[in-house]
């Protein structure tokens, strides 16, 4: 029975098998290795990535879908809200590696909850709207970039790593699509992450005015004392100025142990 497609769950279903091949083939998936897959759909990439892998498990929301995707052996079906899933749980002590066509309705909200996850995230493949990959790997000092690429940036190595057209799709949908690696930075920055996202999200919320407008009257409100030139434009100040800032403003305690 074919499956309908439901606009509530943003369903665009891969079915360009030299694309699902591409995407395979960046993802590099190995024997044995810890997998899971957000929102599988009708499977079209599942296939392929459980054939290699050996077992998979996949997350899918759509009760429908996910009654299929039970019918195979491989599977280890979560039915859930992605936003509801601990990775940490899933990863049971190990890295996994996450893949999946994100909806692209709530794609930003799924990169930020699985943020919380990363320690035991070996790396991650996307398929998103291009317009939000463009954001996401987006340089200092240009119109895509924002909050998006800073939060992220500080965290993960990012690339847009293959374009893919509407017409890959069934339905297609209205927007070009991209697939994103992003691989967790070894030795990321010790911050505050909640302060970090506070700061950042103020820095953009008057994108057009210089920092002063913004940031400048929050680093007041810290009763912040040292060096940061608020004579920018938030999209003019690179990632790891943002960072240093988020350290000078609420530095990390040193262990005990490292004094």
């Amino acid at each position: 029975m074919r499956h309908v497609p439901k606009k509530r769950f943003g369903q665009h279903f891969l079915s360009d098998a030299s694309i699902i091949h591409q995407i395979v083939r960046e993802i590099d998936p190995k024997p044995g290795q810890p997998m899971v897959e957000i929102g599988p759909g009708l499977a079209a990439l599942t296939q392929p990535l459980v054939e290699r892998v050996g077992r998979l498990m996949v997350i899918e929301l759509d009760r429908d879908l996910a009654a299929r995707l039970r019918q195979h052996p491989q599977l280890d079906v979560i039915e859930s809200d992605v936003l509801k899933v601990d990775f940490r749980a899933l990863a049971a002590g190990r890295k996994l590696r996450v893949v999946g066509n994100l909806p692209y309705n709530i794609s930003s909200p799924i990169l930020f909850h699985l943020l919380d996850f990363v320690d035991a995230v070996e790396d991650q493949h996307f398929m998103l709207q291009k317009e939000v990959v463009d954001r996401m790997v987006a340089a200092p000092s240009t119109s895509d970039y924002g909050r998006l690429s800073v939060m992220l940036q500080w965290r993960y190595a990012m690339e847009d790593v293959l374009f893919v057209p509407p017409e890959s799709f069934d339905p297609p949908p209205r927007v070009d699509s991209a697939v994103v690696r992003m691989v967790p930075l070894a030795q990321p920055p010790s911050l505050d992450a909640k302060l970090l996202s506070e700061l950042v999200q103020v820095a953009f919320s008057q994108r057009r005015k210089l920092l002063r407008h913004s940031l400048g009257k929050w680093l007041e409100q810290k009763r912040f004392a040292g060096d940061f030139d608020v004579q920018r434009r938030a999209e003019e100040v690179p990632v790891h100025e943002y960072v240093s800032l988020s350290q000078a403003v609420a530095p990390i305690p040193t262990p005990p142990s490292a004094r």
